[in-house]
């Protein structure tokens, strides 16, 4: 592990994604902060999709599900279909990494608007972006639909929204014509849905910026 010597706050880890969330939790933040602790964690965004089938095998999920499950930490993963692996410095900056970092601040901002507690316990967010393309170019391009990661043939009924009981499954919105980011409420000790009224605190922070898919 190591950081930027002109910009300290810029720290690396060589591990696994749920290794370096330890360190910003536990060390990193605190450092930074003068001894205070983080309040909210965010992972990625990711490069390629993480949806329904793929989110118990994340990287990126499983370090914002240990923040939220184990350290208590209200956490958002962020992934994108865009890919192509680039160093963090390349310049210019590539179109897709503005739009992603555009969107995902936009959503985090919007969580850490609405005030504390910025989630409900053992919650996160798992958010994944279409492709940055000539349809979807600008952070502006896209609309958030709150979904879920698996289907839910058994489970409880969904919050009531968009005039029905069961939200869209993350997949469908991925593969919907449009420029959609699906927003899953994911319960962070089994990586799967969270179909209670916990759903209900995430729709009322989110909802002015929410849209029904078509």
């Amino acid at each position: 592990m190591g950081f930027n010597e002109t910009r300290p706050e810029l720290n690396w880890v060589n591990s696994f994604p749920v290794t370096a969330m330890k360190y910003g939790i536990d060390t990193f933040g605190p450092q930074l902060w003068g001894g205070a602790a983080p309040e909210l964690a965010v992972a990625g965004p990711n490069v390629g999709s993480n949806l329904f089938l793929a989110v118990p095998f994340s990287g990126t999920v499983g370090a914002v599900a240990y923040a939220a499950s184990q350290a208590g930490i209200p956490a958002i993963a962020f992934s994108g279909a865009s890919d192509g692996r680039l160093a963090w410095n390349t310049d210019p900056v590539p179109e897709r990494s503005a739009v992603y970092a555009q969107l995902a601040a936009r959503l985090t901002a919007r969580i850490v608007d609405s005030g504390a507690p910025y989630l409900p316990e053992n919650i996160f967010l798992n958010v994944n972006f279409p492709e940055v393309d000539d349809e979807c170019a600008s952070a502006d391009d896209f609309q958030f639909v709150l979904s879920r990661i698996n289907p839910g043939v058994v489970s409880e009924p969904d919050v009531e929204w968009c005039g029905g009981d069961r939200l869209p499954v993350e997949l469908d919105v991925s593969n919907a014509n449009g420029c959609f980011v699906s927003v899953s409420i994911g319960d962070a000790t089994d990586k799967t849905t969270a179909n209670d009224d916990r759903q209900d605190a995430v729709l009322a922070k989110l909802k002015d910026m929410l849209v029904c898919l078509p």
